[in-house]
């Protein structure tokens, strides 16, 4: 018998596709999200590859091309500004480092909460407190105190998934990247323009300003380092040690930086990788960052995300016992996240060089991407690999 009240928890990304899903084919969905209320904003994704072909046939491209950030490429500048590398949004044809579709996180989890709202039931402001999977429900009390029985809960969380870590315990492998990043939002000024500036700054640091088109601008400082707990630090601890570590950093550096202090949306988190070896438990499974995060660096995570929800409700729509419909999807969807996974660790030395030599040897690497005749190989290097996975078409398990 399929599965027919369903629990996801999380409602970013792959949370609120599962849900629209699910949902069409009949089943009663519920959407339980930490956050007190929706988070809009947050930095810049792509929707490329398969997860373009998955927004397609949810009938939301052209709804997220309304809503994207507009940029028309990505510059390597230095300390005076200058550019050293540039290359266009259609220089490999959409789908290199800038993709055609770019929006902000938020702005995409909104338009997949809207898109499923009337079908979806959403509980913000809560959590799950614990859950007891006995084969045949899992029984789920919340933080806020009432409990609720479900055929399948589906863990749609970040990388650092509470849900996941409480059914799966020592099963979760977290790959460092030794790298930390920090996003937030700083006022706009008629330099930012609609070009993304990358500034590379010796010690394997960068800043980057990237267009939004909510009339802003949003930041994003990175630095090397393996993992210290500084995701755990108040934000007011977060905003001194980044001030401290850029200090020094030049450019449009101290701009940023009294942006940061007043910035209500600071995230700043350690990159790494989810690695497990299986997705799966019982009448829990995950699906996203909760079960294969692949980091920024793989240009991946939007794609994984939107595909893995895609898969994951059309094999329970395709089989009756959630065991085949689970180790269907797995099937499916784990080469994909192989080769989305397959980010070497010095990939961060490489975008932030340690060493002037290294920045400018870098800007003459990138300049040459886009020349004649060595812009196949670059295309190939440069451009995520988004559309290795072939998409079943669950079309008929909908029912409209």
């Amino acid at each position: 018998m399929k599965p027919q009240k369903v629990l996801i928890t999380g409602a970013s990304i792959a949370g609120p596709a599962l849900a629209y899903w699910l949902s069409r084919q009949g089943m009663d969905v519920t959407v339980v999200e930490r956050a007190p209320a929706f988070r809009d904003g947050g930095q810049t994704i792509d929707v490329r590859g398969a997860g373009r072909v998955v927004v397609q046939r949810m009938g939301l491209e052209e709804r997220i091309r309304a809503n994207t950030t507009h940029e028309q490429g990505i510059a390597f500048v230095d300390q005076d500004n200058c550019t050293k590398a540039f290359i266009a949004v259609d220089a490999f044809d959409g789908d290199g480092p800038i993709a055609e579709l770019e929006i902000l996180r938020g702005e995409l989890a909104k338009l997949l909460i809207q898109h499923s709202q009337d079908r979806v039931r959403y509980r913000f402001g809560d959590s799950i407190a614990t859950l007891q999977d006995d084969g045949e429900q899992v029984q789920v009390r919340f933080e806020q105190g009432d409990e609720q029985v479900y055929d399948l809960v589906i863990v749609a969380e970040g990388i650092g998934s509470a849900t996941r870590n409480q059914v799966f315990g020592d099963e979760v492998e977290r790959r460092p990247l030794d790298l930390y990043t920090a996003y937030f939002t700083v006022p706009r000024q008629p330099s930012d323009g609609q070009i993304m500036r990358w500034h590379n700054i010796p010690g394997g640091r960068c800043v980057c300003l990237r267009p939004d088109n909510l009339g802003t601008t949003r930041a994003f400082l990175s630095f090397q380092q393996a993992p210290s707990g500084y995701e755990k630090l108040t934000q007011a601890e977060q905003k001194s040690l980044l001030k401290q570590i850029f200090a020094d950093a030049g450019w449009e550096t101290p701009r940023v930086l009294a942006a940061l202090e007043q910035a209500s949306d600071l995230y700043l988190d350690a990159v790494g990788q989810v690695k497990m070896p299986r997705w799966s438990k019982g009448r829990v499974v995950l699906v996203g960052d909760a079960a294969y995060c692949a980091s920024p660096i793989s240009g991946m995570g939007t794609s994984l995300g939107l595909c893995g929800a895609y898969v994951l409700a059309g094999e329970l729509g395709r089989h009756a016992d959630h065991v085949q419909a689970f180790a269907a999807y797995e099937k499916l969807m784990r080469p994909y996240v192989d080769q989305a996974q397959s980010v070497p660790k010095f990939a961060p030395r490489l975008a932030s060089p340690h060493s002037r030599l290294g920045i400018a040897l870098g800007h003459a690497v990138l300049r040459l991407a886009t020349a004649p005749g060595f812009k196949r190989l670059f295309g190939k290097i440069l451009s995520p690999k988004a559309d290795a996975i072939e998409l079943p078409n669950y079309a008929e398990q909908q029912q409209g």
